[in-house]
C-alpha cells in the first residue's frame, strides 16, 4: 500500500475511495474497504483510503481526551494488510475543519486525492459542523465528476460495529467481544520499565509496561490472559494485571504488569506488545501475600488452559 502524506509532490490518479479515521481498523471498516476494492476493480481504477494523522475532534476540541484503539502507525500497519492500493493521510487543521462539505470534496477529495468515485459509510458525515448528509454529497459530486455511492452497512450478530462500541466493550473488560468486532486481539505497545519488584519476591516476576501512546485506550482493571510479543518477534503466554495492586498497598497509581509464563530473561527497556485474549477476573485485595500467591498459581493454570 502506497502511503501519501506530502501532497505537494503527489500527482493524483483517478481512484475509488472512502474516507474515515478508521480507528481500530475493525470489522465494519474492513467490510467497507472490501466494497471499495470491488468498486475499484469493476471500474478499472485504484482503490484508495483517505484518513487523518490526528483525530479531527482533537483539533476542533483541543481539551478532548482521546481513547484511541490504534495509533497512526498501528492503524497504517493494519490498513496495509488489506490490499488497498493507496492511503492518503491528511493533516487535519483548523483551516480544513472550516471547509464546507462541498469545498472539502473539491479541494481535498478531487484535486488533492483524485477521487472519481466515493463510497460513504452509512453514518459518515464530513464538512464544517457535519451539517450536511448523503444527498448533499451526491449533489456536490455531480458538479465535480465524483460519483457518490452509499456503502452497505455492517453488523456483527445484530451489533452495529463501530469504534465507540468497541471502546465500550474494552471499558467493561469484555475483550472477547472487542476482539470479535476488531477481527484481531486488541493490543497495546509499550516499553518495559522498572516496577516495584514485588512480583519477583513472591515468585511471579512481572514486566511493568509503559504504553507508548498516552491516548491509547487501556482496558478495564482486572486480570487477563494475554500473549506477549518480544523484541525478537517471539510470542509468549502471559497473565496481566491492570490496576492499583491493592494487596501490597503501594499507592493509587494505575499500572500494567505482565507475568510471562516460563520466562526468566531481563526485559528492562525493551519494547513489548501485549495482545488481550481473555478477561479472567477483577483485581482483588487479599488479606495476605499468601492469599495473593495462591490465587496467582490458580490464574497461571487457567491462563495456560485458555491460551492452549
Amino acid at each position: 500500500m502506497q502511503i501519501v502524506r506530502n501532497f505537494t509532490n503527489h500527482l493524483p490518479q483517478p481512484c475509488v475511495a472512502t474516507i474515515g479515521f478508521f480507528d481500530g481498523v475493525h470489522a465494519g471498516h474492513r467490510f467497507l474497504i472490501e466494497q471499495v476494492k470491488r468498486e475499484a476493480a469493476a471500474h478499472g481504477l485504484r482503490s484508495a483510503l483517505i484518513t487523518f494523522a490526528t483525530h479531527p475532534r482533537k483539533v476542533v476540541q483541543p481539551q478532548f481526551q482521546l481513547e484511541l484503539l490504534t495509533t497512526l502507525d498501528e492503524k497504517l500497519a493494519l490498513l496495509g494488510e488489506l490490499g488497498v492500493d493507496i492511503c492518503h493521510v491528511l493533516d487535519f487543521t483548523p483551516d480544513m475543519a472550516g471547509l464546507t462539505a462541498c469545498d472539502f470534496m473539491q479541494q481535498v477529495l478531487k484535486q488533492a486525492c483524485g477521487v472519481s468515485r466515493l463510497l460513504i459509510g452509512h453514518d459518515h458525515r464530513f464538512g464544517h459542523n457535519r451539517s450536511e448528509g448523503f444527498d448533499d454529497y451526491v449533489r456536490y459530486g455531480q458538479s465535480m465528476a465524483i460519483d457518490v455511492v452509499q456503502a452497505e452497512a455492517y453488523n456483527y450478530h445484530d451489533v452495529p460495529v463501530s469504534s465507540s462500541v468497541i471502546r465500550n466493550y474494552l471499558h467493561r473488560g469484555d475483550v472477547t467481544m472487542a476482539n470479535a468486532c476488531l477481527c484481531y486481539p486488541y493490543f497495546v505497545n509499550g516499553e518495559v520499565v522498572s516496577g516495584y519488584q514485588v512480583g519477583r519476591k513472591i515468585g511471579f516476576p512481572t514486566a511493568n509496561l509503559q504504553v507508548n501512546c498516552a491516548d491509547k485506550l487501556i482496558p478495564a482493571d482486572g486480570v487477563y490472559a494475554v500473549r506477549a510479543m518480544l523484541q525478537d518477534g517471539t510470542q509468549h503466554k502471559g497473565m496481566l494485571n491492570i490496576g492499583k495492586r491493592p494487596t501490597i498497598d503501594n499507592g493509587t497509581e494505575r499500572s500494567i504488569e505482565v507475568h510471562i509464563l516460563n520466562f526468566q530473561s531481563d526485559l528492562y527497556s525493551q519494547p513489548l506488545t501485549i495482545s488481550f485474549v481473555h478477561y479472567m477476573r477483577p483485581e482483588m485485595k487479599f488479606d495476605s501475600l499468601d492469599g495473593l500467591i495462591a490465587q496467582l498459581h490458580i490464574d497461571a493454570v487457567q491462563v495456560t488452559e485458555i491460551l492452549q
